[in-house]
């Protein structure tokens, strides 16, 4: 069994910063790309960054500049720096990891970000 344990999330001000971050516990296996997605509210869930396990990242266009991934592979966790927050950026994080050599991958529980203007 592995759980995925997210913290950081919360509310705070438009221009301010949040640090989330999802640890791997349980069954531990090598892991592959880990990866944050958001979902707010009417809307569909995104990618917002992703790391591989060599260290390769993308964002998406609106995150760009003003987030940062990063993973500490030792305690098999993953990051997700947040600057200049936005409104728009108000949703549910969820983390996601990928299972090194599988199609496996498995998801958060979600940590709500509120971004007030």
């Amino acid at each position: 069994q592995v759980q995925l344990v997210e913290s950081g999330g919360g509310l705070v001000q438009a221009g301010g910063s949040l640090r989330l971050s999802c640890a791997a516990s349980g069954s531990i296996f090598r892991i592959a790309a880990m990866a944050w997605y958001r979902r707010a509210p009417g809307k569909q869930r995104e990618l917002v960054a992703a790391i591989t396990s060599g260290g390769s990242t993308n964002y998406a266009d609106s995150v760009k500049g003003r987030f940062t991934i990063s993973r500490d592979n030792g305690k098999n966790t993953v990051f997700l720096q947040m600057n200049s927050l936005k409104p728009e950026d108000t949703a549910v994080y969820y983390c996601k990891v990928d299972r090194a050599g599988t199609s496996l991958y498995y998801w958060g529980q979600g940590t709500q970000v509120t971004v007030s203007s």
